[in-house]
């Protein structure tokens, strides 16, 4: 299983001032604590992670050698102060000096759980044209890649847009810096999809470069408009006359209003195409359709007339549409089966 974050387990952003993360601390910690979940092993195993980030966390060395090199960063600081003064090193190199594979670690002290320093104190103490070599490439860490959500209404998220953000941005000396981001957001963006910012992840550390920013995109849903992959359908309701007789009717697009023709005869369920209609396509692809699903209303009230009306209808239709259908030939039935008298088109 891979090991969580720390902030994620608290449920705090990495900006979290100590007195946010003793609150979520005691919070989470009242809820999974053993005594009342008992038998509960996942409960147990929640209260013992909580332990463990609040350990890190709530310590300003722990939490500074965990934002800079994550959970390894406090292992070498726990193992940083195990020894008494400096460290120790087997040498076992030739007369040119040992170099950074030719040093045998045996325990590392008195640096504080501060990774850099150490390594630069070990790489001062070796010395050598190898050693100071690979010790400035040991140094250099990249920046964590990491990841925020943007929120977009749909015509947003159809038609792109350029947005600002707000996020606590990680510094390489294990703070976090709230900085105001431009965003340009493509046309035709999906929810889910994840938006990459290079270069605006944490800082790195001994001059490399940061990681990287991936904003996971949420789309929220349209009243009305729905998409499926670069088309979009919308709910078209008719009469049953305009389905009997054809109609032209007037709908929305997410590019404005239009007309559409609805073919004398269409049943329920029909699909009417509006050409490149939908989104626009990347890399200038073709844009997708648009499609009216036509719905058949039949009239909400029935006065009189309009119940003549139909009665002569059915009675002009004859055996009706069901007519030839394998089904429908059955002559024995078993009764008439209760209905709701609801649908589900």
């Amino acid at each position: 299983m891979a090991e969580r974050d720390y902030y994620d387990v608290l449920g705090v952003p990495r900006g979290a001032s100590q007195e946010d993360i003793r609150k979520a601390y005691r919070r989470l910690a009242r809820k999974y604590h053993p005594d009342l979940n008992p038998g509960d092993p996942e409960a147990e195993r929640k209260f013992k992670e909580l332990g463990e980030a609040y350990e890190v966390l709530s310590d300003a060395e722990k939490r500074k050698a965990y934002d800079r090199f994550g959970r390894e960063g406090v292992r070498m600081g726990a193992a940083a102060g195990a020894g008494p003064s400096g460290f120790r090193y087997t040498r076992t190199g030739g007369p040119g000096g040992p170099g950074f594979d030719d040093v045998a670690f045996e325990a590392f002290a008195g640096s504080g759980g501060q990774a850099e320093s150490l390594f630069q104190e070990l790489f001062s103490r070796l010395g050598g044209r190898r050693a100071r070599a690979s010790g400035a490439r040991g140094m250099a860490v990249r920046g964590q890649d990491l990841e925020s959500e943007i929120q977009l209404a749909f015509e947003q998220a159809v038609h792109g847009v350029r947005t600002t953000i707000t996020l606590e941005r990680p510094t390489g000396d294990g703070r976090a810096r709230r900085e105001h981001l431009d965003v340009r957001v493509p046309p035709g963006v999906a929810d889910g999809q994840r938006i990459r910012l290079r270069d605006k992840g944490a800082e790195g550390v001994g001059g490399a470069p940061p990681g990287d920013l991936y904003l996971r995109v949420r789309v929220k849903p349209h009243p009305w408009f729905r998409r499926e992959n670069r088309d979009i359908y919308i709910d078209v309701p008719i009469s049953v006359a305009e389905a009997a007789l054809g109609a032209t009717v007037e709908v929305p697009t997410v590019r404005g209003r239009t007309r559409v023709r609805i073919p004398p005869g269409t049943a329920g369920g029909a699909r009417l195409r509006l050409r490149g209609q939908g989104l626009a396509g990347p890399k200038g692809q073709a844009p997708g359709d648009q499609y009216c699903v036509v719905r058949i209303v039949p009239p909400r009230k029935m006065d009189d007339r309009l119940k003549r009306l139909f009665e002569d209808l059915r009675e002009a239709e004859g055996a009706g549409p069901r007519q030839g259908l394998a089904w429908a030939s059955e002559e024995k039935t078993d009764g008439e089966a209760p209905s709701s008298g609801g649908s589900d088109t």
